[in-house]
């Protein structure tokens, strides 16, 4: 019964014990769950516009910031750097749809998801044999060190990158919207046939939407690497963003940004407060839990459709 009520009650009491530091959690929690919006986001505009699950998604961050770091070292300064990376995704969107989706437009699904799997060992291998397989530091001038904001400690290089995601997601979402080329996605997603009919050229289309993840892979890239240096784990810290995903439905860019924040939240408060309880490492497994709770009571996510099947 004790090992029970430290478990279910005991974090609850001590949030309410200490609501300075349960803010200072929580706010932490926020700011990477901006970060966790902005990867899966990548995975949902690729999954609207072509129907693949791109497993490949969290390996394009990796590869996005070694590309970066390489670059850095090798004398670039940080803008030529940045130009010359985003020219290689790119050029990596159109070597994608012309060599692996192409191809294989009107095969099942599986076979699609295993061509991202392939995309994703391959640049793995690419990444490591062009730039190595050490920890490559990365700074670009942003201070690391805590701000206090009314008696507040937040610090500093996540509330830049919650700024920079921040205002990537708005962006997108603002591009989707406003401009022809967004609704012309957001016509793909809804019918591709439809589409086709109405001149709305799908390969273009997947060009487009292959580049965009590749820029908001980038950015996730330099944030992270900035934060934890770029290495190989960068490509599992960027999964985290399947939990987010299923919270808030594969196909829904506001289900990408509130799920990225419930996960960012929980898995912070879970680390702080249940951690001393029933051990360390629970931000490395929390959000998938949490995930699996969701897939038991509903399965379409927070902003998933409900799929009804009539016999």
């Amino acid at each position: 019964m004790h090992i029970l009520y430290a478990i279910l009650i005991g974090p609850f009491v001590t949030m309410a014990r200490e609501p300075a530091f349960l803010i200072e959690v929580l706010i932490g929690g926020l700011l990477a769950g901006v970060m966790y919006s902005l990867v899966a986001l990548g995975f949902v505009l690729i999954y609207k516009a072509s129907g693949v699950f791109n497993y490949a998604q969290g390996t394009m961050v990796l590869f996005a910031a070694l590309t970066f770091v390489g670059m850095l070292e090798a004398g670039l300064p940080v803008l030529l750097s940045l130009i010359a990376v985003i020219a290689v995704m790119i050029v990596l969107a159109f070597a994608v749809e012309r060599v692996v989706l192409r191809p294989l437009v009107n095969q099942s699904e599986i076979i699609l998801f295993m061509s991202t799997l392939g995309i994703s060992y391959f640049l793995v291998g690419l990444g490591q044999i062009l730039w190595g397989g050490d920890v490559h530091p990365l700074d670009i001038g942003i201070p690391s060190g805590p701000l206090t904001v009314h008696g507040i400690l937040i610090n500093q290089l996540d509330l830049y990158a919650a700024i920079v995601a921040g205002t990537l997601v708005v962006a997108l979402a603002l591009f989707f919207q406003k401009t022809r080329v967004g609704r012309a996605l957001r016509a793909v997603a809804d019918d591709h046939q439809a589409a086709m009919s109405v001149g709305i050229p799908l390969k273009q289309i997947w060009v487009v939407t292959w580049a965009i993840a590749g820029l908001v892979a980038l950015a996730a890239g330099i944030m992270w690497g900035a934060s934890l240096g770029v290495q190989f784990s960068l490509a599992l810290v960027a999964l985290k963003a399947l939990p987010v995903l299923i919270l808030g439905g594969f196909t829904s860019i506001p289900g990408a940004i509130v799920g990225g924040l419930i996960v960012g939240a929980a898995e912070k408060l879970g680390e702080v407060f249940w951690g001393p309880v029933i051990g360390s490492g629970v931000e490395d497994w929390f959000a998938y839990i949490l995930a699996l709770i969701f897939l038991l009571f509903r399965p379409q996510g927070l902003f998933g459709e409900r799929i009804i099947e009539r016999v």
